[in-house]
């Protein structure tokens, strides 16, 4: 039989519970007892429904439980301004997976009565989308007045939702992405998110309600990860997309959190958003360059060097417009006008000369200028002996494994690469198959 200090060691050693932290908080005067016995109803009644459903319903909702029940054991709960939007995304996705339709992922939706805009990441439910809830806000700003009242109710619904992080506060995202665990945060949509709520509320005249809780928002800039975003760099900072990813720099999420920043000082005047402005600008005068191949766009460097796709590749354009716009910096106007020329640019391929052995497997290479779509083919004068469709290809020198025939001597071999904007270029190069020795 255990003893009474084992059987409490071992309770001990359990990690915390959704349930046991609502009374805990509830016990230790942070969460009063009627907010957290509409919580754990919340929980309950998700945990009973999620039971009932099948297949995708079943899966989605149950997803949103076990990332809960994952953040309650990892001590998330003792921030007890993150329930808020932890149990409202729960009792969303309740709502929706009882009796709404099925979606595709990457799917965004609003509620009845609501501005917030949630995405459907699958596995994980339906979550609050931060970057694009703040872009809405942006789209009813730059809309006119005729939006006003929308964008009110937006920020009424968004304000309260900010966490306590980093020394302020912060719009988390609340279930796993890319290695990360939740909560974590993003300068982009930060970043978006102080500029759409300092214009929403200078045109609204809500300064006085606004402002503090926004200025609030400049802690994760502050802060290194994973509580916040801010990594030294080039003698100033860089601003990480995901603070649970401190070694990838993503440069179109670097480069609008500046504008946002930039516009967001401007419009509060505050003197911290100006110098966090200022540090990022250091150092993004100086990565903007790295991040141009000469002939296409970086979309990452880092943990992960992958150039863009074509939707980056514009959106990071666009950014550094926008960025152009307001500091005339040269390294931000020159990028912006290299990646819209690189729009119209064929790639420039080389096929480089190989010699196989008949019947033998080996190699063919060719260099490739910027990501593009790759067919092969291989001809023995007129006639064609292999075709070759690899897809998709990433710049750099490329190898592809090819069988030989038996028939020794001169063979053709012709690259044709599509780019991701469209523009087609060829280039052809020996291959000589030699005989089996």
């Amino acid at each position: 039989m255990c003893s009474v200090s084992a059987a409490a060691t071992a309770q001990a050693a359990k990690p915390p519970t959704v349930a046991g932290e609502l009374k805990r908080l509830a016990a230790e005067g942070k969460l009063t007892p009627e907010a957290a016995a509409a919580d754990r109803a919340i929980y309950d009644d998700a945990k009973a429904t999620a039971a009932k459903l099948t297949g995708t319903r079943k899966l989605e909702l149950g997803g949103v439980v076990k990332d809960l029940d994952g953040m309650a054991a990892r001590g998330s709960f003792a921030t007890p301004s993150r329930l808020p939007a932890l149990f409202l995304t729960l009792q969303r996705n309740r709502e929706y997976w009882a009796s709404q339709p099925l979606l595709a992922g990457g799917a965004r939706l609003s509620f009845p009565g609501s501005e917030l805009v949630f995405q459907l990441y699958p596995g994980h439910g339906l979550q609050i989308q931060w970057l694009a809830t703040f872009g809405k806000l942006n789209g009813y700003w730059t809309g006119g007045k005729r939006y006003d009242t929308r964008a009110g109710a937006l920020l009424d619904e968004a304000l309260p939702l900010a966490t306590e992080r980093a020394g302020g506060l912060a719009w988390e995202y609340l279930f796993p992405f890319d290695g990360q665990n939740p909560p974590w945060v993003s300068s982009l949509a930060q970043g978006t998110g102080l500029q759409a709520m300092a214009r929403s509320a200078t045109r609204l005249q809500r300064q006085a309600d606004v402002f503090p809780i926004a200025l609030r928002g400049l802690g994760i800039f502050e802060t290194a990860p994973p509580a916040g975003v801010r990594v030294p760099a080039d003698d100033g900072a860089h601003y990480l997309q995901y603070s649970g990813l401190p070694n990838l720099f993503i440069i179109n999420g670097f480069v609008q959190s500046l504008v946002g920043l930039y516009d967001f000082a401007a419009l509060t005047g505050d003197p911290t958003a100006r110098a966090l402005f200022d540090a990022g600008d250091v150092a993004a005068r100086k990565e903007v360059p790295t991040f141009d191949t000469g002939a296409w766009s970086l979309y990452s460097r880092g943990s992960s060097q992958t150039e863009s796709d074509l939707g980056y590749h514009k959106l990071l354009r666009d950014f550094l417009t926008q960025l152009c716009k307001r500091t005339a910096t040269i390294q931000y106007c020159s990028a912006a006008q290299h990646f819209t020329q690189y729009l119209t640019v064929a790639p420039v391929l080389s096929v480089l000369p190989r010699t196989l052995t008949a019947r033998k497997t080996g190699t063919l290479r060719f260099k490739l200028s910027k990501i593009s779509r790759i067919t092969v083919k291989v001809m023995r004068g007129t006639t064609v002996v292999a075709t070759m469709a690899p897809g998709v290809l990433g710049r750099g020198t490329k190898t592809l494994t090819w069988t030989a025939p038996k028939k020794t001597g001169a063979y053709s071999m012709t690259v044709t690469a599509t780019d991701l904007a469209g523009n087609t270029a060829s280039a052809t190069g020996e291959v000589t198959v030699k005989r089996r020795t």
